[in-house]
């Protein structure tokens, strides 16, 4: 194996000079076992290809302390270390995304572009680019800043004026620029409000296939995300047509990004219910509500028409982020989590959880088997109270008086039966006697 297991601490093995991807696990953890031959072949393809990343992974259950000391609150979880920096990975468990996502943050967090071939070249290889054009300024600190929180996500270059193909146009420098489908936009930090913010919604294309962690990077910008059946225009310059696909559309302040999703199982767990494949559903990730189409939309007009009764409020909303539907929430993912331990190891989800409920029946049922005390004591106790001096007296006497008559009454019910017996003697023993 092309990793190392991280056993107790950090700086044995070099944390201050060395990059490391470490992966938190824990052994019960089905998505931890899932992941574990493609962190063997990460390893294989960094070390192969003379990165200088290092791969490793911890037992987070085994260094619990090691685990909170990072952030760790579920499994697997995957950090780059460099330097003094923890960097998060949150993108789909690959080996091409995490090796990517290596060997991005590894490199520096501004890439250099130094001519216009390297430029366009640039161009072609990513779907999405930011590059600073201009000299050192106010802005160039911000973009490093900027790129150094977001290169997680999307890699930052540079360039000089000179570097800039002659096919874009600047209309002031220095500058902020985006490349992406097939066109280009300039940072306004007047209209756009804060670079990192900008950067974080601009780094998605305009039309995408989205998963489970681009949705969750989708729903950090902020926004509304419908969803639409196949066959349907998703932008005025842009058909498509896929089916048995169900599509997601975001909406973001300024402008509007377009995807779909294969399938429906993440929608289900993430609206707690069940949406047909291909259908349309609007996800306002602000309030967590979403939106259902009332009826089939197959054109163009009758997805504008729901997407603006969505927006002036005549759209009927379902789900939220109310008191009672995070308890709905909170016993959903109860009930996922259970289901995904049985599911990965019955033995083990057997216990955890069979060994806790024997012990609280064994419990429950010594407390209702339990013999009460005759309790004879307390009564009379409480039927004195409330007696005056000469009442109790006469009391006890009445108590003496029955101990006294007691014997006596026993006595006379032995001789009464001693007589029963001799008059049920035989004549012959009578004589006898």
């Amino acid at each position: 194996k092309c990793g190392w297991r991280v056993t107790s601490s950090l700086s044995a093995v070099g944390r201050g000079s060395s990059i490391i991807v470490l992966q938190f696990y824990a052994p019960w953890c089905g998505y931890c076992k899932k992941l574990e031959p493609i962190w063997d072949e990460v390893g294989a393809e960094l070390r192969s290809s003379g990165s200088p990343v290092r791969v490793g992974k911890m037992d987070a259950t085994a260094y619990s302390g090691m685990a909170s000391e990072f952030g760790v609150r579920g499994y697997p979880t995957i950090k780059l270390l460099k330097a003094d920096l923890a960097y998060n990975y949150k993108g789909p468990r690959t080996k091409d995304d995490i090796v990517e996502f290596a060997n991005r943050v590894a490199g520096p967090a501004v890439r250099a572009l130094p001519s216009t071939q390297m430029f366009e070249h640039m161009m072609k290889r990513h779907d999405v680019l930011f590059v600073y054009v201009g000299g050192d300024s106010p802005l160039k600190e911000k973009y490093n800043d900027a790129a150094s929180e977001l290169i997680v996500y999307t890699y930052f270059f540079s360039a000089s004026e000179d570097a800039v193909p002659e096919s874009i146009s600047m209309p002031e420098l220095p500058a902020v620029v985006v490349f992406k489908d097939g066109d280009y936009f300039t940072y306004d930090e007047y209209e756009d409000g804060s670079l990192s913010s900008w950067v974080n919604r601009e780094r998605f294309q305009g039309y995408l296939q989205i998963d489970g962690f681009t949705l969750y990077e989708l729903g950090e910008t902020g926004g509304m995300i419908p969803v639409h059946a196949n066959g349907l225009q998703s932008t005025q310059t842009r058909q498509t047509t896929v089916s048995n696909t169900l599509f997601l559309f975001f909406f973001p302040p300024r402008v509007f990004q377009f995807g779909h999703m294969d399938g429906s199982d993440y929608i289900n767990s993430l609206i707690m219910g069940e949406v047909k494949v291909p259908s349309v559903i609007i996800l306002n990730t602000s309030n967590e509500q979403y939106f259902l189409s009332s009826e089939p939309i197959e054109t163009m007009e009758q997805l504008v028409q729901f997407i603006s009764d969505v927006l002036n409020g005549s759209a009927q909303a379902y789900g939220g982020d109310g008191f009672i539907q995070r308890i709905k929430r909170v016993a959903f993912d109860a009930r996922s989590t259970i289901m995904s331990v049985f599911r990965s190891s019955p033995l083990l989800g057997c216990f955890l959880f069979g060994l806790p409920l024997g012990v609280i029946s064994l419990m429950c049922y010594g407390i209702c088997t339990a013999e009460s005390d005759d309790g004879s004591d307390d009564i009379d106790a409480l039927k004195r109270e409330g007696l005056t001096d000469e009442e109790e007296e006469e009391e006890e006497e009445r108590q003496d008086t029955a101990e006294l008559e007691a014997p006596e009454e026993e006595d006379e019910e032995e001789e009464e039966e001693e007589e029963e017996e001799e008059g049920e003697k035989d004549p012959e023993e009578k004589k006898t006697d």
